[in-house]
């Protein structure tokens, strides 16, 4: 009596660990197909983020390479590193928001009682600057000229101007 007993407990352990290896087993693979299939979709979306990302900058001087080139020709005595040129390209425009009447290259004149000032700006390239303003109520969109003169200041010229309905 005993010794079944203890021959029913065995066969009892041996058939739960056998049960409880084969769940572990199969949970571990399901797991694995999960991560699997969720590596998968990131991968996808980081690729399809970095290509939305690739076209979003494709107007950009710091991905244009002919543009780059402007500034830095092979003949050149004097280049300049367009990692400093664009955000003082970009400073000396938001300087010009400090101007009582506004920033004179929005291309709009004052409407309301406040200034317009641009908020936000991009190099395209070796020429050109999109750029957005505001004065609080009204928005607008300007595409500036800029030319980096010899003696290195900037130079802006307003080339059109945009103001949505309010």
């Amino acid at each position: 009596m005993k010794k079944s007993l203890l021959l029913y407990l065995f066969i009892l352990v041996l058939l739960l660990n056998v049960f409880t290896y084969m769940y572990f087993k199969k949970e571990l693979a399901f797991e694995q197909n999960q991560f699997t299939n969720k590596e998968k979709k990131m991968m996808a979306n980081f690729n399809s983020i970095t290509n939305k990302l690739t076209d979003a900058n494709y107007f950009s001087l710091e991905n244009n390479e002919n543009a780059q080139n402007y500034f830095n020709p092979d003949t050149a005595t004097k280049t300049i590193q367009i990692e400093k040129l664009i955000p003082f390209v970009t400073e000396k425009l938001m300087d010009l928001n400090a101007n009582p009447k506004g920033n004179p290259y929005v291309g709009q004149d004052q409407i309301g009682a406040n200034k317009f000032i641009i908020n936000k700006v991009r190099i395209l390239n070796h020429r050109w600057i999109i750029a957005d303003f505001s004065d609080g109520e009204y928005w607008g969109e300007v595409l500036i000229k800029y030319f980096i003169n010899d003696d290195e200041t900037v130079s802006f010229e307003t080339f059109q101007s945009l103001l949505y309905q309010k």
